[in-house]
């Protein structure tokens, strides 16, 4: 099997953990026996994303303008943690390969809206992905900021009305 099989049995493994909450090493186990050919390649994504899960989810929620995270459909949620990990740790898959393949994923087992909603996030990553590996705060941090600012202003106004 290839990568892409591999990718998509990586995708059902990050779907499990975002739905159980946990990581499942025997699922892992039966899946690299069928990727046999790709097995590090699964057991390093799936092992980084269990990894970084917190991190990644953050990233999700930060980069999903309009949505909170309980919104999101646990399928574009899971894409997207996978994708966003191959984008941000994975060097030998090129953001735009992660994203296609995220998109491809998206295509098959969620619905039609999620891949515009999906292609969006990402491109919202990779816009921001020197930013969020060295660190610095991007734009959406600097407009969250600068939004809880102006709440707090208002906030200290009207106690002063």
């Amino acid at each position: 099997m290839g990568r892409r099989e591999a990718r998509e049995s990586a995708f059902q493994l990050v779907y499990e953990r975002v739905i159980t909450g946990e990581k499942n090493a025997f699922t892992l186990e039966l899946f690299k026996a069928k990727n046999a050919a790709e097995s590090d390649y699964l057991e390093a994504v799936y092992g980084g994303v269990c990894a970084e899960y917190d991190r990644l989810t953050a990233l999700v929620a930060r980069y999903s303008k309009g949505f909170s995270l309980e919104r999101i459909y646990k399928i574009d949620i899971s894409v997207l943690l996978l994708s966003v990990y191959e984008i941000l740790f994975i060097d030998d898959v090129p953001d735009l390969v992660a994203v296609n393949e995220g998109l491809e994923l998206v295509k098959t087992y969620s619905t039609e809206k999620s891949s515009g909603f999906v292609n969006g996030v990402l491109a919202a990553i990779i816009t921001n992905k020197d930013k969020i590996l060295s660190g610095e705060p991007d734009e959406n941090k600097k407009e969250e900021k600068a939004e809880e600012v102006k709440q707090e202003e208002q906030s200290n106004e009207s106690e002063t009305d």
